[in-house]
């Protein structure tokens, strides 16, 4: 007996929109069931890892500086898997987005203009688009899978944002430490009000409805939307596969750049060996869950980054490891996936090779 999965004649429209809500509530039941065999009361440690992080402002306010670069970097992700452009890579973009507006407040330590934030944004976006077109090109001249090349490309990135807050940008007054010199003034994001919310949060919603509008009111993107369906019928159309390709992966690049940048210009202040927590690689959980649409895209945002500061709460009081926080991130992504398999697909049972034979 094999169990086979048939292409469904027609798909549920209710589904589609219902399976980002099934998916959550089947992480939350498992993990319940996790938080118990680890020998915790699951109402409480679930209460601590989705509940907690809203009922303050100062839980509120870190929610909003940890959804936005998920926000950034899912809504361009969302425009990539449309068009099934597989980008991996995006914590790498961050990454050398990160040390390309950095580059200014090392080198120009002392400048000090709105013209040097103005420019550390925008050579943020444009080394993550840099670095996202190195896939795109190897995919377009070579058929490289691109899967592969951006995830590769990740670690590339960090190795030299490691060897570089090591040895060339290190802080000379910084006590050895890995880290380079502190931006001050100008060299970092303003905030929106007294707390920790950077104008960064702006820049995600502004990009949301941007690409909101280009993908439903554009004819890029219709080209996407076709071009990700059907490309043989995009190429009957005279829409170009491969300048899909390049478009998406700089655009996705750019605004994950844009999120590093924001990152070391907001929270951080400086380049450090880490930059993110994984931003990158949980903003493509951020885009299916959003249903690779930029507004949905904003609100899974905002759940992911629930999961962030409900995962650093429950290791705080309940003890548990970085490692079963992550789980959750894990579990969401698998059952997003499970239930958008099943609406395209039926399970069905077929006999196996020897019975067929035998028949």
């Amino acid at each position: 007996m094999m169990i086979v999965l048939e292409k469904r004649s027609e798909q549920s429209k209710a589904m589609t929109f219902l399976s980002p809500v099934l998916a959550i509530g089947l992480t939350v039941v498992i993990g319940g069931f996790i938080f118990t065999g680890l020998g915790l009361d699951p109402f409480k440690a679930l209460y601590i890892y989705f509940i907690e992080p809203m009922t303050s402002i100062w839980s509120v306010e870190e929610l909003i500086v940890k959804a936005a670069p998920l926000i950034l970097i899912g809504a361009g992700l969302a425009v990539c898997y449309t068009a099934n452009v597989w980008n991996i890579g995006a914590e790498g973009q961050l990454t050398i987005g990160a040390l390309f507006g950095a580059a200014i407040p090392v080198y120009f330590t002392a400048w000090q203009s709105p013209l040097v934030l103005v420019l550390m944004l925008v050579l943020g976006a444009v080394g993550g688009a840099l670095f996202g077109a190195i896939p795109a090109l190897l995919k377009n001249r070579f058929g490289a899978n691109e899967i592969l090349t951006s995830l590769m490309l990740v670690y590339v990135a960090q190795l030299l944002l490691d060897w570089l807050v090591r040895g060339p940008w290190r802080d000379p007054q910084g006590f050895n430490f890995p880290q380079s010199v502190p931006f001050e003034g100008w060299q970092l994001l303003p905030l929106l009000g007294e707390g920790r919310v950077h104008i960064g949060a702006i820049l995600a919603v502004v990009a949301v409805i941007i690409l909101w509008i280009m993908m439903g009111r554009s004819l890029r993107g219709f080209e996407i939307r076709v071009i990700g369906r059907s490309p043989r019928a995009g190429a009957f159309a005279g829409f170009g596969q491969k300048r899909v390709v390049w478009f998406c992966f700089m655009l996705s690049g750019a605004l994950a750049g844009l999120a590093g940048i924001c990152e070391v210009a907001g929270p951080s202040g400086q380049l450090q060996p880490t930059i993110s927590p994984g931003y990158g690689f949980t903003a493509i959980i951020v885009a299916f869950l959003g249903r690779l649409n930029p507004i949905g895209v904003l609100f899974a945002g905002i759940l992911l980054a629930i999961s962030y500061l409900g995962g650093e709460a429950a290791q705080v009081e309940l003890g548990i490891s970085d490692k079963t926080a992550q789980v959750f991130q894990g579990m969401l992504l698998f059952f997003i996936l499970a239930c958008d398999t099943l609406i395209h697909y039926r399970i069905k049972f077929a006999p196996g090779a020897g019975a067929a034979k035998e028949a």
